[in-house]
């Protein structure tokens, strides 16, 4: 079911977004955090300044002279990289795309555009939004929600905005249009708390040809069921990160006894599998021949960002990915081996898009009584004095208490 057109759209309900991350260089993220740390020691290990700047592969952002400074609440050098032969700084989780939990090396001279604005905010508390391409033909969710840093991508080639639930370090100031929650608690007779209105917006959001909209309802039965089907939505999307009713560090998903994805042959020994394929007859994902079941044909068919999200995943980390890296460079080093760890990350991704999927005919029922019953519009927004936000809404808080590390060791006060 589609969103009428006089619903609000999101980037007017959560004002500040951020555009995605810009790395410029493939070889600084990456699956296997063990690899990255070995790109870091090849590249600081370089025998002279040519070998080392071919390795780091400079851009118009980045080289090896660039002087940066830290990103923020990573205690990486701000030396010139020319000069590093430190450690290698500590790898990172970071979403990359909408459901894929990869490593990234969190340091800002590496990065051509890390965002540093999102690190700044980035924190237990903290929740972001991506909204994916507004093209409503393409399956999946229009809003992926996220307890670690994403880095926007999508795989189809049409990046999303990332919106911060908060717009201050430690979970302060929510980044919602002012006045939003005084008139959801006016016209619910119930507090809306932060967190309540972005379940609201995980369960509700939808494509439209104006981009991604949340239509909003104004009864409170449906707002009711509205918030706890996206905080069980938001729970699958942070891997348990989010407990409902706001907490955090919750239980993982698992599915019930029985349905849950075992290793049922193991995967080769040696090399990668260069083939994923699915057996509908018995449930079974075949990664060359290795198997997994059972995994229910909802998990296999799930998609988000415009392709299914368990080929995806799986061509990051096999000889099929989409980026073919030249022999010699950074990128060209990659696990020999399949290591446990994807196989531990796969079972619990094939549990949360069995969940989610699941959860789908729960969505449609939620879009089907939100259309059918009153709503709060656009229009009754805009004649209320919440849309559009203010411009100052849509631009990052000042944070005058927070001392970072400046190029070459110098502190600044932002």
């Amino acid at each position: 079911m589609t969103a009428k057109q006089d619903a609000p759209r999101l980037s007017d309900l959560l004002p500040w977004s951020v555009a995605p991350l810009r790395p410029g260089r493939s070889w600084v993220m990456g699956p296997d955090p063990a690899v990255l740390r070995a790109r870091w020691n090849a590249l600081v290990g370089a025998a002279d300044p040519a070998a080392r700047e071919r390795l780091f592969r400079p851009s118009r952002a980045r080289t090896l002279h660039s002087a940066v400074g830290q990103l923020p609440g990573q205690p990486t050098p701000t030396g010139r990289l020319s000069r590093a032969a430190g450690p290698c700084p500590e790898p990172v989780r970071l979403l990359h795309g909408p459901f894929d939990q990869q490593w990234l090396l969190p340091d800002h001279r590496l990065l051509d555009s890390a965002r540093p604005e999102l690190w700044r905010v980035a924190g237990p508390r903290q929740l972001f939004a991506v909204a994916w391409s507004p093209a409503p033909q393409l399956p999946g969710p229009a809003v992926v929600c996220s307890a670690v840093l994403p880095d926007g991508r999508s795989p189809a080639g049409r990046p999303g905005r990332i919106h911060p639930l908060y717009r201050r370090p430690g979970g302060r100031e929510p980044n919602l249009a002012p006045g939003l929650r005084a008139l959801l608690t006016r016209r619910l007779g119930r507090p809306a708390a932060p967190t309540d209105v972005l379940a609201w917006i995980t369960a509700s959001a939808r494509h439209s040809p104006d981009g991604c909209v949340v239509p909003f309802t104004a009864d409170p039965a449906v707002w009711d069921a509205g918030v706890a089907l996206g905080e069980r939505l938001l729970w699958l999307h942070t891997r348990g990160a989010y407990a409902p009713g706001g907490g955090s560090g919750g239980e993982r998903p698992r599915l019930p006894g029985g349905r849950r994805p075992y290793v049922r042959a193991p995967l080769p020994s040696r090399g990668l599998p260069q083939a994923l394929a699915y057996d509908p007859a018995e449930e079974a994902l075949l990664l060359g021949s290795g198997r997994i079941s059972p995994v229910p044909p909802g998990a296999w068919e799930f998609h988000a960002g415009g392709v299914r999200v368990l080929s995806a995943w799986f061509e990051q980390r096999t000889a099929a990915g989409p980026e073919p890296a030249e022999d010699g460079s950074l990128a060209a080093l990659r696990p020999a081996v399949w290591p446990q760890e994807w196989t531990s990350e796969l079972l619990e991704l094939i549990t949360v898009l069995a969940l989610l999927a699941e959860l789908e005919p729960r969505r449609e029922e939620l879009a089907r009584r939100t259309a059918d019953g009153p709503r709060i519009d656009a229009a009754g927004l805009r004649a209320a004095g919440v849309l559009p936000p203010p411009p100052t809404a849509r631009r990052p808080a000042s944070v005058l208490d927070h001392h970072e590390e400046g190029p070459e060791g110098q502190f600044t006060l932002l």
